[in-house]
């Protein structure tokens, strides 16, 4: 049977920073869709360009905890809709109106960090007011950078509350694909949300080689599964309220070396692959590439989300 393949897009805020002649702060990828716009539009155009067939939105950064760190920003509806909008006005600068607008669900407070999460009912109602005020206006949700079961209950929790099914995104150690960031193994993980049905489980903003360890444990649990790595040599740099930039990228995960990866991921079985932090459009380029040359088919949003 044919493997149809879900192809998503890349890192957009690590891209931003590369392109943009201003230096970064923690507010900055919010800042930039005011300051600079036209740079956000463009990263999209080019990652969907290059073959995503997702436009996530520049939304990582807009919770109320990293909003509440800054002075005279824009409230948080403000926010979500400028990125919705630039993301559309890069699909169209594609010629990509097939592309989906689908919305991040970041970690609350921190990424990688379970320490700092919020109380649980505090979680899933600020997950709830993420959800309900884009709920019409996008195309899905993926909850991204996921670092414990607590939080990963409580997205779900929210998803499920608005009748809506969202692809779950968990991230693991960087030296042992097994565990989340909190120190909680990912078998049980997975078992801790078997009362929700999302729409796929995939390991995200990790190193491939930690999402090669953890894929046979997604593979087993017979869910929909994939990834997409990031690019970094360690994550241990960055702090609460800090921004990535503080974070050393790899020189030995080019477009190429990448697709190496992802097709191991294939091989296994996963049926939705892309890129976090440190994977630009050129990889996703490399992607599509490896999709092509396997002869495989790739399944949009609306065809995945169906299925």
């Amino acid at each position: 049977m044919t493997q149809d393949v879900l192809l998503l897009d890349g890192g957009l805020g690590q891209e931003l920073i590369r392109r943009s002649p201003d230096p970064a702060h923690h507010h900055w990828s919010l800042q930039v869709m005011l300051e600079e716009p036209d740079l956000v539009s463009e990263v999209h155009r080019d990652f969907c360009r290059a073959g995503a067939q997702v436009a996530c939105l520049n939304t990582y950064a807009v919770t109320r905890a990293r909003l509440a760190r800054g002075e005279g920003l824009a409230p948080l509806a403000t926010h979500l809709d400028r990125a919705r909008e630039l993301a559309q006005k890069g699909i169209e600068a594609a010629h990509c109106p097939d592309t989906a607008l689908i919305s991040s669900l970041p970690p609350l407070v921190a990424s990688y960090r379970a320490d700092t999460q919020l109380p649980f009912e505090q979680m899933v109602d600020e997950y709830s007011e993420l959800i309900a005020l884009q709920i019409d206006a996008v195309d899905g949700f993926i909850a991204e950078t996921i670092p414990s079961i607590a939080e990963a209950k409580a997205v779900l929790t929210a998803a499920a509350q608005a009748n809506t099914r969202i692809m779950l995104g968990l991230t693991v150690t960087d030296d042992n694909g097994l565990l989340l960031r909190s120190g909680e193994s990912l078998s049980e993980t997975l078992e801790a949300i078997t009362p929700w049905d999302p729409l796929a489980v995939v390991i995200n903003c990790s190193k491939p080689e930690a999402v090669s360890q953890a894929l046979p444990v997604l593979a087993a649990s017979g869910r929909p599964f994939g990834a997409y790595a990031n690019g970094f040599t360690a994550i241990d740099a960055l702090e609460p309220g800090g921004v990535v930039d503080v974070l050393e990228a790899r020189n030995d995960l080019n477009p190429d070396q990448y697709a190496l990866f992802a097709a191991q991921w294939l091989d296994m079985g996963a049926t939705i692959i892309g890129g976090c932090c440190e994977v630009g459009p050129a990889h996703i380029s490399a992607l599509h590439r490896l999709i092509n040359d396997r002869g495989l088919t790739t399944a949009g949003w609306p065809a995945f989300t169906s299925g």
